[in-house]
C-alpha cells in the first residue's frame, strides 16, 4: 500500500476530515459514471468545488490527458500558463512548489492591452500569443477558465504555430463561444486535453482539476516501486 499524500492534502486534521467526508458524500450520491480510476478524482474534485453533479458527464478527457498531466508535474520542469490571474491565485503555492512549478498569466500586461486595442482582438488572445513568444506554452499545463477566445487562440497556436502544451485544461465559462471553444479543443488528437462540454466552466474548476492532478502526481511519486 502506498503512503498517504501529505503535500497535496489539507494542512490540518480537521480540514482533511471535512474534505474526505465531502468526497465520500459525492461518491455515495453521484450515481453511475464512466470515468476511469485516474479520471474520477479530477471530476470528483470539480464537483466538490461547485457542488454541481452535472460535471459527472459534462467533463470529457483526451485518452492521454491524466498521464500527460501527471508526467508533466513529475518532470519538475513544467509551468502553469493561465488565461486569468484568478487561476494563479487559486492554486496552492506549496503544492506547486513541491513540484518546482511556477504560474504565468499576462492578461493585464500593458503590452497585451495595447496590442489587443491596436489589433481589435481580446486581451486573452494576445496573452496566449505572448506566452507562446516567450516559449512558455511548450510542455506547460495550460489552464483556461474564463476566456473562450484564449482557448480558440491556443488551438490556433497548436495547429498553425507549433505550440506544444503538455496538457490543456480548457474550461471557459460563458454564453458566447464557450461551448464552441471547448468542442474545438476536443478535436485535437495530438495535444491532451480536459474540457467541460457546454456553457459551464470557470476558473475555480480549472484550479480544482489541477489540484487533483497534483494529488495524483504525489500519489504516483509515493507509490512503491515494483520489484524488477
Amino acid at each position: 500500500m502506498s503512503a498517504p499524500n501529505v503535500i497535496t492534502e489539507q494542512l490540518t486534521a480537521a480540514g482533511r476530515a471535512i474534505e474526505h467526508d465531502s468526497f465520500a458524500v459525492i461518491d455515495r450520491e453521484v450515481g453511475p459514471h464512466a470515468y476511469t480510476p485516474d479520471q474520477w478524482p479530477i471530476v470528483r474534485r470539480m464537483i466538490h468545488a461547485n457542488a454541481d453533479f452535472d460535471f459527472n458527464g459534462l467533463t470529457d478527457f483526451h485518452p492521454q490527458a491524466v498521464n500527460a498531466g501527471v508526467a508533466a508535474i513529475l518532470s519538475r520542469s513544467a509551468h502553469v500558463v493561465a488565461d486569468v490571474e484568478m487561476i494563479c491565485v487559486g492554486l496552492s503555492a506549496p503544492r506547486l512548489g513541491h513540484f518546482g512549478m511556477a504560474t504565468h498569466q499576462f492578461i493585464s500586461d500593458e503590452d497585451v492591452i495595447d496590442t489587443a486595442r491596436a489589433e481589435g482582438t481580446t486581451r486573452a488572445v494576445q496573452a496566449m500569443r505572448k506566452a507562446h513568444r516567450m516559449g512558455l506554452l511548450d510542455g506547460a499545463i495550460v489552464g483556461i477558465g474564463n476566456a473562450p477566445t484564449a482557448l480558440i487562440e491556443l488551438v490556433r497556436l497548436i495547429q498553425q504555430e507549433g505550440a506544444r502544451p503538455a496538457l490543456v485544461v480548457g474550461m471557459p465559462v460563458g454564453f458566447v463561444s464557450a461551448a464552441e471553444s471547448k468542442d474545438l479543443m476536443a478535436q485535437s488528437t495530438t495535444t491532451p486535453w480536459v474540457v467541460i462540454r457546454g456553457r459551464k466552466g470557470g476558473s475555480t474548476l480549472v484550479v480544482a482539476a489541477i489540484h487533483a492532478l497534483l494529488g495524483l502526481a504525489e500519489a504516483r511519486e509515493l507509490a512503491p516501486t515494483e520489484a524488477a
